[in-house]
């Protein structure tokens, strides 16, 4: 019998939902978070939230107490961290977000980012309940593993049965990373730094330009005019709907117009709706999303030649600054 294995489609999928979550749930997210906090203010919270010898543990090894404890300020910060919480203390959706625990109402943090004013009165209580736990984690962690890569790794160990039950999030994921490296071949030559997240690159007016995945949209296009960011040019913010369904295209063109009404408002130019649908009313599109700029089908980038991917391309080198490709001069 001759040996054989089917191809990693699966292994994809996660990879693809594994860099999304990266900026949306993980131990990034966090820090990113953090950053925008007045520190003091937060040591504060912590010291009320969290047994004071626990800050002093993770302190010896050179950790900051919101690794593990978890502080109203910081949900209001980012309401989504509450899934770095979960994770990293172990527990599926399912037996997080039910009737026997009570936390059914926050699921929505995590799910959309949402905070009610229900939700946020009860802040208090969820963090010290949180906070009991990651005690008890804390506690039975041996000393010597007390490092954050060994903290990452926890939140990894209750995400991966996460991704193998979620086959929409992978779906949703792998087009996102497919727009990336569609977007990634046609900047490819004028890329500085990489990392699997984000590209900078240098534009003819020798302007550092960045690609970014990011939780909302899912990626994000920005100029930097100067070392300050509050200079910083927004160029285009786009949404990938990688779902197949047709009965639901509507329903997503719907989330996609939500978040681009946020992105409008940040200050972003263009914003671009990608979806994995390959026969659809474009004017009925329009008029469910006409905070979208146009609307692409995510085969036709994905296999990076046609007219379409050309129209993508083209885009991304005018408004990047980027200098146009000497194939590209020679056929206008």
């Amino acid at each position: 019998m001759a040996i054989s294995l089917d191809k990693p489609d699966l292994q994809v999928d996660f990879a693809a939902a594994l860099i999304q979550a990266r900026v949306s749930c993980l131990q990034e997210v966090l820090f990113e978070s953090v950053r925008n906090l007045p520190i003091p203010q937060l040591d504060r919270e912590l010291s009320r939230f969290a047994p004071a010898r626990d800050l002093a543990l993770l302190a010896s090894k050179g950790l900051r107490g919101e690794i593990i404890f978890c502080a109203p300020m910081l949900l209001r910060q980012n309401p989504k961290l509450i899934g770095y919480y979960r994770l990293l203390l172990g527990y599926s959706q399912k037996e997080f977000y039910n009737g026997k625990t009570g936390m059914g109402a926050f699921q929505w943090l995590e799910k959309k980012g949402l905070l009610s004013s229900k939700c946020e009165e009860q802040l208090p209580d969820l963090c010290r309940l949180l906070n009991s736990s990651a005690s008890y984690l804390l506690n039975g962690i041996p000393s010597a593993s007390l490092q954050a890569s060994f903290l990452d790794d926890l939140t990894l160990l209750t995400l991966g049965p996460q991704l193998r039950g979620g086959a929409n999030v992978k779906k949703g994921a792998r087009g996102i990373v497919l727009v990336f490296n569609a977007i990634h071949e046609i900047v490819q030559d004028h890329i500085i730094e990489s990392s699997p997240r984000a590209i900078m690159i240098v534009n003819a007016a020798r302007r550092k330009v960045s690609v970014e995945f990011a939780p909302d949209p899912d990626i994000i296009i920005r100029e930097g005019l100067d070392s300050s960011r509050e200079f910083e040019r927004k160029l285009i913010a786009i949404e990938v709907k990688g779902g197949t369904d047709y009965s639901n295209l509507h329903n997503r063109i719907g989330e996609a117009e939500k978040s681009h009404q946020k992105a409008k408002a940040r200050g972003y130019t263009e914003c671009w709706t990608i979806v994995n649908i390959d026969h659809f009313d474009l004017n009925k599109l329009k008029r469910e999303s006409p905070s979208t700029n146009i609307f692409y089908r995510l085969a036709s980038l994905a296999v990076k030649e046609g007219e379409e991917f050309e129209d993508f391309s083209s885009r991304i080198i005018s408004l990047t600054g980027i200098p146009t490709p000497a194939k590209s001069r020679k056929k206008k």
